[in-house]
């Protein structure tokens, strides 16, 4: 173990449910929390192997007779070849693995499987992530659902872990060790939930700080016009603008994701909720939000009333315009039950919560 090839941070025996022994290396101790690197692995198996045991699926079924809509016209004859035992063994035979994207399955299955399956071996976290599909679509429902009554329920792991974080200003600053805290504390949630309800705004560097952890490559967050005139309608064209991953070494998250927001999310928080709507497993939920995303002008009137407005339209990744505010996602519109928060129970953060573990 101290060879070299990976760095022990501890050993445990069990045996008939007994620990047989025990160790750590310094300085690590039983005591402390560790990142338990591609886990959610062990599940998508796992929940495979009970839909073998269930007779949903077999280790010889092929990947295009499951995903037939997904599949490419003319499959190549690997592809054709390509079963769930393959997924299982991390032997596609492919060379590469797609970049993350809302058709990822289609794009998984039109990556070019360059050997023989199961004559090679590439680690292929995205091949995992197939797993969690197969199983979606023989059992029709989420992994989480197929899981809680077969699995996690049995063994004692709560079915409804999803992380919490509350951001009620961008004008607040973001340290990247508190986001490090945040996310490494959170780590072993099933989801997260960012709720940006009553979130007026602030910095859009913040807005970039936090991006940054839920995106793996250099992405499009927009575009925006200035103007260049005095006329009503002299702006310049729209230019677009990028946002980038955090640095190395900094904590991530790459689970399914509800942004929570309402009316009154504005300005920067506005703008947040447009650029994570088209991040790949990120969900919007809430109320359509309340717009105006430019950078803000404010004046006075000669009758002594002030007014604010945005100088410099802003549209999101797709092009649409956001002055005017940002549609939860299909199917996620939901308000706040006002007979229940007087209750003090929150109907939209419920419906939230349900939203993650549907696509756990």
């Amino acid at each position: 173990l101290e060879s070299g090839f990976t760095e022990p941070h501890g050993l445990m025996i069990m045996r008939h449910g007994k620990i047989c022994t025990e160790g750590w290396w310094a300085p690590y101790a039983p005591g402390l929390r560790h990142g338990l690197q591609s886990l959610s692995k062990t599940y998508s198996a796992t929940a495979v192997g009970i839909a073998c045991t269930e007779g949903l699926v077999k280790l010889e079924d092929r990947l295009i007779d499951i995903f037939p809509e997904e599949s490419p016209t003319e499959p190549s004859e690997n592809l054709k070849q390509l079963t769930v035992r393959d997924v299982l063994c991390m032997g596609c035979g492919m060379d590469t693995m797609p970049a993350p994207s809302r058709e990822w399955i289609r794009d998984f299955l039109a990556t070019p499987v360059v050997h023989e399956p199961g004559t090679t071996y590439m680690y292929n976290s995205v091949g995992s992530t197939m797993l969690c599909a197969i199983v979606r679509r023989v059992a029709g429902m989420s992994v989480h659902e197929y899981l809680t009554p077969r699995l996690y329920e049995k063994i004692g792991i709560d079915p409804e872990n999803v992380g919490y974080m509350h951001y009620s200003s961008f004008s607040y600053g973001i340290g990247e060790g508190n986001l490090d805290m945040v996310l490494g504390y959170l780590a072993t949630a099933s989801g997260l939930i960012i709720d940006v309800r009553d979130n007026g705004g602030g910095s859009i560097t913040n807005v970039e700080t936090l991006v940054s952890r839920f995106i793996t490559e250099r992405t499009l967050a927009g575009s925006i016009c200035h103007k260049d005139g005095p006329g009503h309608r002299d702006f310049s064209k729209p230019y677009d603008f990028y946002f980038e991953p955090a640095a190395a070494g900094r904590i991530c998250w790459g689970k399914p994701v509800v942004v929570l927001c309402n009316r009154s999310t504005f300005s920067a928080a506005n703008n947040f909720v447009s650029i994570m709507k088209y991040v790949p497993g990120v969900t919007i939920v809430g109320a359509t939000t309340g717009g105006g995303s430019g950078m803000p002008f404010s004046s006075e009137l000669p009758n002594g009333w002030g007014v604010r407005f945005s100088a410099s339209p802003v549209r999101d990744p797709e092009g649409h315009l956001t002055e005017f505010g940002v549609e939860p996602s299909e199917g996620c519109a939901v308000d706040l039950d006002p007979v229940k928060a007087l209750e003090g129970h929150d109907t939209m953060l419920d419906f939230a919560i349900s939203k993650v573990l549907e696509n756990c």
